[in-house]
């Protein structure tokens, strides 16, 4: 039997296609307004994990397509998803709303997309919602999100078998944040650097942590 697998692509900001067998989900998908170039969406599901524009982009998307964009349960095509109410600021939605952290069970792979989160620390009820992951999405560029510091830290609490850095600054990149190195000096491992990364379940680290990151 041929094992399941699923092919992740990165489009810069925290926007990945998740890809198996025909099925495609589509994370946050940004405008040009930001200085890259969006995504074609296609797909059958979309995630949004806030209604910011540089991550609520639909525009373009087909009315078959299944969109999310908040807490919840929710199924398609086989993959479950569910979305943990968050917050984009260190003071409860207070500065910048809320935002929604996904868990996304597909192909045997349990993935988590952290969205815009803001909160310098997890709370506990979150940390058990979020539960074991296989690959985590986790933003690093401060100033509207956790920092790397920060980053490294909630990556330390959730304990996932890959990490993937996203939200920072890359080349073309118009909105002011930092660089992964804060990041990459706190965490503390070398990275595999991919143009796309293709995982199955039973290909997955069982003993060290591995570093993803896409190239630019």
């Amino acid at each position: 039997m041929i094992p399941l697998s699923m092919t992740i692509s990165w489009y810069g900001h925290s926007c990945f296609r998740l890809e198996s067998k025909g099925t495609s989900v589509l994370i946050d998908p940004f405008d040009k307004a930001i200085g890259l170039r969006p995504p074609r969406h296609g797909g059958d599901i979309i995630l949004v994990s806030h209604e910011h524009s540089d991550h609520n982009n639909i525009a373009g998307a087909s009315a078959e397509a299944f969109l999310v964009r908040g807490p919840g349960e929710y199924e398609k095509s086989g993959v479950y998803i569910e979305g943990i109410k968050s917050y984009h600021d260190n003071s409860e939605g207070k500065e910048r709303g809320l935002n929604t952290i996904y868990i996304i069970r597909f192909e045997e792979i349990r993935l988590c997309h952290l969205g815009d989160l803001g909160q310098n620390e997890l709370a506990e009820e979150q940390i058990k919602a979020i539960g074991e992951v296989d690959v985590l999405f986790v933003p690093v560029g401060g100033n509207y999100t956790i920092d790397g510091i920060q980053a490294a830290k909630i990556v330390g609490e959730i304990e996932p078998k890959i990490i993937v850095p996203m939200h920072y600054k890359i080349p073309g990149l118009t909105i002011d944040i930092d660089g992964p190195q804060k990041f990459l000096k706190e965490i503390g491992l070398k990275p595999e650097e991919v143009e796309t990364l293709k995982i199955a379940k039973k290909g997955l680290p069982t003993e060290e942590v591995k570093l993803v990151m896409f190239k630019v």
